[in-house]
């Protein structure tokens, strides 16, 4: 079977929102290759190894790579790739150079493409991602291993968006704690809380490849039972009631449900925001704020923000 490598080069800001653009349009999985990576000085608390090739990156600006399969409806699926991604200018994201290329490989060699770019990262005390198809052994007795399934978004784990949020989650999840992850991608925070000792996890995402994902991947981490997997526009026609949400999405999207994030927390519950870019860090909390929230943190990874925000009440 043919495939087409769709290449995208644009800006690091604009890496979530175009990714979710490609998987809408039906790739299976993102390859995300920023310049930054191999000048950044890194902290490695966990024990990482980074090991980079600069053959792999762009002279300048992120490159996005997925694989589409060459079919009647490619050209077509292109264009609408291109005019959403020219959609995002009306939410002022800096999408750089935004030049599109297109180039065809074999199935054997698209697969190969895949496996080099996933390997085993710790990022957190406890945590660490590793894809299905890697013989992991774990370092340590309290080590959490998570499995992503290689065609389903896995390299959302490791971006630095999914890192805060993990690790906000590893500090302050409580046992037996109900949670519900607004956007949950490829299921990795859905996974993770009931790890980290939630009782229960409501997950949902509009995007039924999500969806999908999520019920996989759940379901690969034997934490099926206790994760509800829901196709669902954000906290709509929603009543339950959480000791923590969790959203992973873009500033943007988080402005359209914070008062109903206000309403549903149990007193005293966590707002664990992720996705939000420096220019937005202010716009976010001053919003969160007017909703009724206490800012407990604001952190940051890179070019990334943090919010965790929690509603006034009793500790939980």
């Amino acid at each position: 079977m043919k495939w087409t490598e769709l290449c995208i080069y644009t800006t690091n800001e604009a890496i979530e929102p175009i990714s979710n653009i490609i998987h809408e349009a039906g790739a299976s999985g993102v390859v995300i290759e920023d310049q930054q990576d191999l000048f950044a000085e890194r902290e490695a608390p966990f024990g990482e190894i980074y090991e980079l090739n600069p053959e792999d990156y762009p002279e300048e600006g992120v490159r996005l790579k997925a694989y589409l399969p060459v079919n009647s409806f490619l050209g077509e699926t292109v264009s609408e790739i291109k005019q959403a991604i020219n959609n995002l200018l009306l939410y002022d994201i800096d999408l750089g150079l935004n030049k599109i290329t297109l180039s065809e490989v074999n199935e054997e060699e698209w697969a190969t493409a895949w496996k080099k770019y996933y390997k085993p990262v710790k990022i957190s005390e406890k945590i660490t991602i590793t894809p299905t198809w890697e013989d992991y052994k774990p370092v340590s007795t309290d080590e959490l291993i998570i499995e992503l399934d290689p065609g389903m978004a896995f390299g959302t784990g490791t971006h630095p968006t999914t890192v805060l949020s993990m690790q906000a989650l590893e500090r302050l999840l409580e046992q037996d704690d109900l949670v519900i992850d607004v956007g949950c991608g490829s299921g990795v925070l859905s996974i993770a809380s009931v790890m980290l000792g939630a009782s229960k996890v409501y997950a949902y995402d509009l995007d039924e490849v999500a969806v999908q994902s999520t019920k996989l991947n759940t379901k690969v981490n034997k934490v099926d039972k206790q994760v509800v997997v829901k196709q669902n526009n954000l906290l709509n026609n929603v009543d339950t009631s959480p000791d923590v949400i969790v959203a992973n999405i873009l500033a943007e999207i988080i402005l359209r449900f914070e008062k109903d994030a206000y309403r549903l927390l149990k007193p005293g519950g966590l707002f664990i925001t992720s996705g939000i870019i420096q220019a937005k860090k202010q716009l976010v909390k001053d919003r969160l704020e007017e909703a009724g929230f206490d800012i407990l943190e604001v952190n940051q990874m890179e070019d990334w923000i943090s919010i965790i925000a929690k509603k006034p009440g009793e500790s939980r």
